[in-house]
C-alpha cells in the first residue's frame, strides 16, 4: 500500500502568514519556514508582532476567508486520491485550515492548534508532537505503508528525507541547493511525473 503525504501551504494554497503580511502592510510576518528553519523562532516571531499590531485571530481568518487554492491544485489533489491514499502534513494550524480544506475537498489533515485568549488574541501554539512530519511518515512505515511526500520548505525535509521516495515542489532556489538528493519541479504535471516514477505500481496520467 502507498501513501502521499503532502505539505499545504506553497503546495497547494497560498502561504498564510504572506497573505495576512500583504493585506496588514507588516513586512516582518512575510517569514515562513523557507526562511527561517526553526519552527519555534518563527513562531514566537510572528507571535510578538501580532501582540505588537493588538490583532486578533478573527483578522486572520477572515483574510484566510478569501484566499483559494493554487491554480491546479484541486485538480492535482483529485488526481492524486483517484491512486494513493492522501495525507496532509502541515504546520498551519486547524483555527486557519477549514476555508481551504473545504475547497480542497477535505483531505485528511494533520497539523496544529493555536491558543487564545478571552479577548480572541493569539498567544501561543501548541505543536501536535516534535518534528510532526517526520515523526507522521514514520507511523505510516510501521502500518507498512509506503510513503511518497512532497514539500516546499525546510520543514519538509526531515518527512522527505524519512520517506520512501521524496519530492521538492515549489521550493526556492535555497532549499533547493541545500537539499540535491531531492527532485525538484514546479508544475503540477511535473509533480504527478514524479509521483508516478516513485511509485511501486504501474499508474498512468
Amino acid at each position: 500500500m502507498e501513501i502521499a503525504c503532502l505539505d499545504l501551504e506553497g503546495v497547494l494554497v497560498p502561504e498564510i502568514w504572506i497573505a495576512f503580511a500583504e493585506k496588514t502592510g507588516i513586512e516582518s510576518l512575510k517569514a515562513t519556514t523557507r526562511d527561517i528553519p526553526d519552527y519555534d523562532v518563527l513562531m514566537q516571531q510572528r507571535l510578538r508582532i501580532l501582540d505588537e499590531h493588538g490583532l486578533k485571530l478573527k483578522d486572520i481568518q477572515d483574510v484566510i476567508a478569501t484566499l483559494k487554492p493554487l491554480d491546479g491544485a484541486v485538480e492535482f489533489v483529485d488526481w492524486l486520491r483517484e491512486r494513493f491514499q492522501v495525507v496532509i502534513l502541515s504546520d498551519t494550524f486547524y483555527e486557519f485550515s477549514q476555508p481551504l480544506m473545504r475547497q480542497l475537498g477535505f483531505p485528511t489533515l494533520l497539523c496544529h492548534r493555536l491558543i487564545t485568549d478571552e479577548n480572541d488574541r493569539v498567544v501561543s501554539y501548541q505543536l501536535r508532537q516534535k518534528d510532526p512530519k517526520r515523526q507522521s511518515v514514520l507511523a505510516f512505515k510501521s502500518l507498512y505503508y509506503r510513503v511518497i511526500a512532497a514539500g516546499d520548505s525546510y520543514n519538509d525535509t526531515t518527512m522527505l528525507s524519512e520517506a520512501h521516495a521524496g519530492i521538492l515542489f515549489h521550493a526556492p532556489d535555497n532549499v533547493i541547493r541545500e537539499f540535491p538528493q531531492f527532485p525538484a519541479v514546479h508544475t503540477y504535471e511535473d509533480l504527478k511525473q514524479e509521483f508516478l516514477k516513485a511509485s511501486n505500481r504501474k499508474l498512468s496520467l
